[in-house]
């Protein structure tokens, strides 16, 4: 058993492309109370009230809804020289960038199949004006006043062509640990949830139904509190957002879900309660097969739609020819 490698610590921020930009702000900011950090260019920035860094969130204008890139930060510059050797070993990456808004220099890569990422150790904390100052001293910012604040970004979904591939070049060049997968009866992997903390997972990737690759599927904030995804249903329904499904409870991860589309054609989840945490150093995957599968997909809740496993960003459309998936 290799030693298990710990230099990639957390997801750090994630960019979404967005057709609908002033939409799409807007249900950030105004329903899910999430604070404008820099608006620059075509792109905002853009954080939830107990994220520390300057954003968590990119939205960056463009022709179709997608995936901008997804951002690692490693445990220490040391930790991110190791992985950049590993990921241009692995001949996926792209090279350096001098850095962006919120964060210093970063390595740019991709997954097998294509997703946009970098990783990067520099970061720029944020800084609360007065009137932000809150007296809990382990929090950013004072609770914003605003539609139904969520707390902190929590994970990233990507649909794939092929799970199995794109799961081990997260392990082997990253360091993530497996913590539940969907085996199926003909042995494919269906999808896997992935972490490098006790969170079940910062990423997952689930097998692309469309057959397409390096599509979104969806990003998730945290609330806490299951009571805020009730509160929130109220709000979606009355302002006209899309839910698709939920609120509910997955067995896999034992989160409290609810899923949306924003404005701008993206899928959104909020997760309200912290489902469990692994703490266990030599943690085994859990394995959902065919016969347990109904249980882990919605423990308790409506049915997911058939379209939560063909939906993803940027829309693959009927006329379009895709890889067939193996």
């Amino acid at each position: 058993m290799s030693e298990p490698i710990f230099d990639t610590h957390q997801l750090a921020h994630v960019e979404i492309l967005t057709p609908k930009p002033d939409q799409t702000l807007w249900f950030f900011r105004d329903l899910l109370g999430m604070e404008v950090t820099k608006q620059e260019g075509q792109s905002v920035y853009m954080r939830a009230y107990e994220d520390w860094y300057h954003h968590t969130l990119k939205i960056t204008e463009a022709k179709e809804p997608g995936l901008g890139h997804v951002a690692w930060r490693t445990s220490s510059p040391q930790a991110l020289e190791r992985r950049v050797k590993a990921i241009e070993a692995s001949g996926f990456g792209k090279g350096w960038i001098d850095g962006d808004l919120g964060h210093g220099a970063a390595y740019q890569f991709t997954t097998p199949d294509g997703h946009p990422m970098e990783i990067l150790w520099e970061v720029e904390y944020f800084q609360p004006t007065e009137d932000q100052k809150t007296p809990l001293l382990n929090r950013p910012q004072k609770r914003p006043l605003r539609g139904v604040p969520v707390r902190r970004l929590d994970h990233v979904n990507l649909l794939a062509s092929d799970v199995t591939v794109n799961k081990t070049f997260m392990m082997e060049q990253l360091g993530f640990r497996l913590r539940e997968h969907i085996v199926l009866n003909n042995e494919i992997e269906a999808g896997c949830w992935l972490s490098v903390s006790p969170l079940v997972h910062e990423v997952a990737l689930m097998r692309d139904g469309k057959g397409a690759r390096g599509r979104l599927h969806h990003v998730c904030y945290w609330y806490g509190y299951p009571q805020n995804l009730n509160d929130l249903a109220d709000v979606f329904r009355e302002q006209g957002i899309f839910i698709e499904a939920g609120p509910g409870k997955h067995g896999i991860s034992q989160a409290m879900f609810m899923y949306v589309y924003e404005p701008g054609g993206n899928r959104v989840e909020l997760f309200g309660d912290p489902g469990y945490l692994i703490f266990d150093p030599a943690w085994k995957p859990i394995v959902w097969t065919e016969e347990s599968l109904a249980a882990g997909i919605v423990w308790f809740g409506g049915n997911l739609p058939g379209e939560f496993f063909l939906y993803g960003t940027p829309i693959v459309h009927e006329q379009e020819p895709v890889e067939a998936t193996a």
